[in-house]
């Protein structure tokens, strides 16, 4: 029986997810695209198909709004493509109206610039109980990148013991200052302090501390900064014979001297300031006046690298194990009108959507998506527009000397 879809979020990614899924007609009868702004979702939902896609207008931090929207539609499973601020309301939804859940990013309070999956993992126990699934994570970092290590832990190593992310953004869009996904979500990401794991504990860093050049396939060397990601705090728990596990992404001397210039002004702030009488987060100020994400399509040029580089032990042997994926920003743009950082995302979220529905990852409770079998996933990836390659037994840019720095 063909399932029907409610998309929450309308947005580069919610474009691509939409996209993507009204393309599985062997799936899906009905797709509905929902967002604050019903224009955005009309526009998207024109270019979709051949499923349906009906649209329509909701407020995902509205509880009330959210449980009327999905008794009306009676929706199967609901992807969850807005805000990381809105995964509990949009939980909570699911979990009051007996509806499978399905997201690309952990929960983030708008008050603290934390995110962690802790608040969302709370809820295990409910959505067993009510018999239906929550999957997380299901982007491309977190969500391919988890993945890919659950593959290689299942088909290449006995123990993996390192593991470093890497996520190179090689593309031009031709902006002297734009940022690729939400400009909240994106600054407040890389201005916290960074953190890692080793031994068995996290270890904290001031913001962009540790840098080092990474060699990317087919790009080159890139200055990488070491950020902290959610999907390190699933990864480490789920293997738990990881000593060491890093995140890296690139960022251009032009974008942080913006971003540094922002900071000293006090534009990247969360703290409320007074203005004319109403109280408002200058951040959320400077995501009003930059460009939108899903405009950045158009353009832009080069590509993104992103992958996981891994040493451990196999057979009682030395292994190394890099696999990664390679996306061109202008093929991206061809097949869905987006970029290639809206398309890494929203791409993965339909297939998760995919598996969940036709039943081949499907268990009440609630789950990252490292935790389910890799291997249907990764022969979906290909097929729906992310070729991944793999290189055992390599050099990586990264050793396994306990002295290394960070």
């Amino acid at each position: 029986m063909k399932k029907r879809l409610l998309i929450i979020g309308a947005g580069g990614v919610g474009n691509v997810t939409t996209r993507k899924c009204a393309r599985m007609d062997d799936t899906y009868e009905k797709i509905m695209l929902a967002s604050r702004t019903k224009s955005k979702c009309d526009a998207i939902a024109a270019e979709s198909g051949p499923v349906p896609v009906e649209t329509a207008k909701v407020d995902a931090d509205n509880p009330k709004e959210l449980k009327q929207l999905i008794h009306a539609f009676q929706p199967d499973l609901v992807i969850n493509v807005a805000l990381p601020y809105q995964d509990l309301p949009i939980m909570d939804a699911c979990l009051e109206t007996g509806v499978h859940y399905l997201d690309t990013a952990s929960y983030e309070p708008k008050d603290k610039p934390e995110f962690e999956y802790s608040w969302q993992w709370k809820y295990h126990d409910q959505y067993d109980q009510a018999g239906i699934m929550a999957l997380l994570g299901s982007g491309f970092d977190p969500g391919v990148t988890n993945v890919f290590v659950a593959y290689a832990a299942k088909h290449y190593f006995d123990e993996i013991h390192y593991l470093d992310i890497v996520d190179c953004n090689a593309g031009d869009h031709g902006r002297s200052f734009a940022t690729n996904f939400n400009p909240e979500i994106n600054i407040r990401e890389i201005t916290q302090p960074g953190m890692y794991y080793e031994h068995g504990s996290w270890k904290k860093t001031k913001p962009l501390e540790f840098h080092r050049a990474i060699d990317y396939p087919r790009i080159g060397p890139r200055n990488s900064y070491l950020l902290y990601h959610e999907e390190l705090e699933s990864l480490v728990k789920t293997f738990p014979s990881i000593k060491r596990a890093r995140f890296w992404m690139t960022f251009s001397e032009e974008y942080l001297t913006h971003l540094r210039v922002l900071q000293n002004v006090g534009m990247t702030s969360i703290e409320p300031i007074d203005f004319e009488g109403m109280s408002i987060q200058p951040l959320q100020f400077l995501k009003e006046v930059l460009p939108e994400p899903s405009s950045l399509g158009e353009g832009y040029v080069g590509e993104t690298s992103i992958g996981c580089q891994m040493r451990g032990i196999k057979d009682g042997k030395d292994r190394t194990c890099y696999i990664f994926n390679n996306c061109s920003h202008q093929e991206a743009y061809k097949d869905t009108g987006s970029h290639a950082v809206g398309y890494t995302t929203g791409v993965p979220a339909s297939i998760g959507a995919r598996l969940m529905m036709q039943e081949t990852w499907m268990k009440s409770g609630v789950w990252n998506i490292e935790q389910l079998d890799p291997d249907p996933f990764m022969e979906l990836l290909p097929e729906w527009g992310l070729p991944w390659e793999v290189i055992l037994d390599g050099e990586l840019s990264f050793k396994n000397s306990e002295g290394e720095d960070a």
